[in-house]
């Protein structure tokens, strides 16, 4: 036997937030353990003929799982301005080296640019010119110009692609 994943959630969704709810959840901790709830649908084996019923008992151990870790870890409600000054502003090591690396790619995919092509793009990119002020520039139609800037764009992706891909 299978369920209708779609329909249930179509039918039952806005019951299911209700109820958890009613058991004390925020808006935003309700609609995370109602979609919770339907995720565990995806990898279930159906029990019983009634799906209703089986949401609801999802849901409610759901909803006593997460008030259980809640009471464990304790929380502590602090303002923007105690959180700005908690959290360090500085990007973490691995950060600096990943964009470091980027930068050095892009910077070589640059140089591999015709030099027309590399200036269009400089141009609309570090010096903000429209298309029409590059045009006239480069002696070159909008069109062609955007078509210069696009093909730089589309160099840069691909040479970028071989450090996240």
């Amino acid at each position: 036997m299978t369920w209708d994943l779609h329909g249930l959630f179509d039918r039952h969704a806005r019951e299911i937030q209700r109820f958890l709810r009613r058991r004390g959840h925020t808006a935003e901790t309700a609609a995370d353990l109602t979609q919770d709830t339907f995720a565990r649908l995806l990898t279930a084996t159906p029990k019983g003929d009634n799906p209703r019923a089986y949401l609801h008992q999802v849901a409610r151990n759901l909803s006593i799982d997460f008030d259980r870790r809640e009471r464990r870890m304790g929380c502590a409600a602090i303002s923007d301005e105690q959180a700005a000054t908690i959290a360090d502003p500085a990007p973490w090591p691995e950060t600096i080296v990943h964009d470091r690396q980027k930068l050095a790619i892009v910077d070589r995919a640059l140089a591999e640019l015709p030099a027309r092509t590399r200036r269009a793009f400089e141009a609309h990119r570090l010096g903000e010119k429209t298309l029409s002020e590059i045009g006239e520039e480069l002696g070159l139609s909008t069109t062609r110009t955007w078509t210069l800037i696009r093909e730089a764009y589309r160099h840069l992706r691909d040479r970028l692609g071989t450090i996240d891909g």
